[in-house]
C-alpha cells in the first residue's frame, strides 16, 4: 500500500481526519500513522496552510483589529518603515539569527477551529474546538508525533452565556463539510489521552532534513531555492497536478512562499540562519503588511503581520476546496524572540451557496452547501482557524511521550 493510499485509510475515521501536518501545511511532511484507541467521530482540523505578510513600504496602512472576542474593533494607523525597529520582520530575523541549536527540534502546537453551534444565525453560539501536537525531530529526520484531544469549550464569554442558556450540553453535534462532528467539552468524557506516534522519517515539500539544514541563508538565493519545489499551490483547481512554486505570479506565488516559510520557521529543523533568511525574504515581498500589536490564542502579545489579500483555504489531499467563503490570514509574531507564536484565518466572505465537488472516493458525486460549513454564520473579522505554537525550539533533552491508552 503506497502513502497515499494510506492517508485515504485514514480519512473516515475519527471525523475523517487527515493528518494534521498535511492539512496544516500542504506539504508532505508526515509521520507514518499508527491506530487510535477508538472510532467515534472527533473534530475535524481545519484545512490551514501558513499565509504570512510583514512591512517593508514606508508610510502607514489602516488595518483592522479584533477584540478578545474576535470581532471588529475601530482600524488605527501603524507608521511603517523600511528598515531599523520599525519592520517586525527584520527585527525577528535579527533575532533568529541569534537563536541556540540542538539535538532536537521541539514543536507544541495546538490547532483549534471555531464551530457555529445553532439553527440560526439568532440562536447559534461558538465553540472552540481543539487538538495538540508535540513533535521531536532529530537532525536526521527521525521524528516522533504525540497528538493529545482537549476538551473543546465556548470561544468567548458570550458564547459561554448562550451556551449555559442552551443547557450547558457536554457533547454537541456540529456540521462540517465531511459529514457532523461530535465535540466533547466535559473534561471527563473528552477524549484527551495522547496517542503517540511511532518514529518515522520527515520530509518537508520533498527536502530532507539534511536538504534543509542546507538550504541558503542570504534571502534572495532562499526564495530562488524555495522556487523549485512542487506541490498543489491554488485554492481551487480541477486537477491534482503538481507544479514548481517559481511558475506562480502575484499574490498566489507571495502565499505559496509563505507557506513554506512559515513551516521553515515554526515546524522543520531549519537551522536559526535559515529562519532568519525565511524573515527577511517575506519583508521582501509585496503587498504585505504589519498591523500593530494583539494577543493570541495563549493570550501572549505579538505583532500582527498580514497578507492583504483575500484567500480561500488552500487545498489538500483530495484537491476539493472545504469551505465556501474567503479567509484573510495572520501571523502573531514575537519579533524580540524571532519566533512565530500563531496562524488564524479570519472570515473575509461568510461561506454562502453551494458548490458541486469533484467525486469523492467512491465515485459518486458530491456537493458543499452551506449549512455544512462550521463558520457559515460568522462575521467578517472572526476567527474560523487558528494554530499556536505553544513551543517552537531547539532542545537538547530526550523527548518525553505520555504514557498511551
Amino acid at each position: 500500500m503506497d502513502e497515499l493510499d494510506a492517508l485515504r485509510q485514514m480519512r473516515p475515521a475519527l471525523a475523517r481526519e487527515e493528518h494534521p501536518d498535511r492539512l496544516a501545511l500542504r506539504t508532505n511532511w508526515r509521520s507514518r500513522p499508527a491506530p487510535r484507541p477508538r472510532t467515534r467521530r472527533r473534530l475535524m482540523v481545519p484545512l490551514m496552510g501558513v499565509v504570512a505578510a510583514g512591512a517593508v513600504a514606508a508610510g502607514s496602512v489602516a488595518v483592522l483589529s479584533l477584540d478578545s472576542g474576535g470581532h471588529p474593533s475601530p482600524g488605527r494607523t501603524v507608521p511603517l518603515r523600511t528598515g531599523g525597529g520599525g519592520n517586525a520582520l527584520l527585527v525577528a530575523a535579527t533575532n533568529a539569527e541569534k537563536a541556540p541549536s540542538g539535538a532536537y527540534w521541539h514543536t507544541r502546537r495546538i490547532n483549534g477551529v471555531i464551530y457555529a453551534v445553532g439553527k440560526t444565525r439568532a440562536d447559534h453560539y461558538k465553540i472552540e474546538s481543539r487538538q495538540q501536537y508535540d513533535m521531536w525531530t532529530r537532525r536526521d529526520g527521525r521524528t516522533l508525533l504525540n497528538v493529545t484531544d482537549l476538551p473543546a469549550r465556548p470561544w468567548t464569554a458570550q458564547d459561554r452565556a448562550k451556551w449555559q442558556q442552551a443547557g450547558s450540553p457536554t457533547t454537541i453535534q456540529a456540521p462540517s463539510s465531511e459529514g457532523p462532528v461530535t465535540l466533547f467539552l466535559d473534561p471527563k468524557t473528552a477524549m484527551q489521552l495522547p496517542h503517540p506516534r511511532p518514529e518515522s522519517n520527515q520530509e518537508f515539500y520533498g527536502l530532507t532534513p539534511r536538504q534543509i539544514a542546507e538550504l541558503p541563508t542570504e534571502p534572495k538565493a532562499l526564495e530562488n531555492a524555495l522556487f523549485k519545489l512542487r506541490d498543489r499551490w491554488h485554492a481551487y483547481s480541477s486537477t491534482s497536478a503538481k507544479e514548481r512554486l517559481g511558475s506562480l505570479q502575484g499574490a498566489e506565488r507571495v502565499r505559496a512562499l509563505s507557506d513554506v516559510a512559515g513551516g521553515l520557521l515554526a515546524d522543520v529543523p531549519a537551522p536559526p540562519k535559515v529562519r532568519a533568511a525565511a524573515f527577511r525574504m517575506l519583508a521582501a515581498q509585496p503587498g504585505v503588511r504589519a498591523q500593530g500589536t494583539e494577543t493570541d490564542p495563549m493570550g501572549r502579545t505579538g505583532t500582527v503581520i498580514s497578507l492583504p489579500v483575500e484567500t480561500t483555504v488552500p487545498l489538500g489531499l483530495y484537491t476539493a476546496p472545504k469551505q465556501l467563503g474567503t479567509y484573510r490570514r495572520q501571523w502573531i509574531i514575537d519579533p524580540a524572540t524571532g519566533t512565530l507564536l500563531a496562524v488564524r484565518d479570519l472570515v473575509a466572505t461568510p461561506p454562502h451557496g453551494s458548490r458541486k465537488l469533484p467525486p469523492g472516493d467512491d465515485g459518486k458525486p458530491r456537493t458543499l452547501r452551506v449549512q455544512d460549513q462550521p463558520d457559515r454564520f460568522h462575521r467578517p473579522g472572526e476567527v474560523s482557524s487558528y494554530k499556536v505554537y505553544a513551543v517552537a525550539e531547539w532542545v537538547n533533552s530526550e523527548p518525553k511521550l505520555p504514557a498511551g491508552p
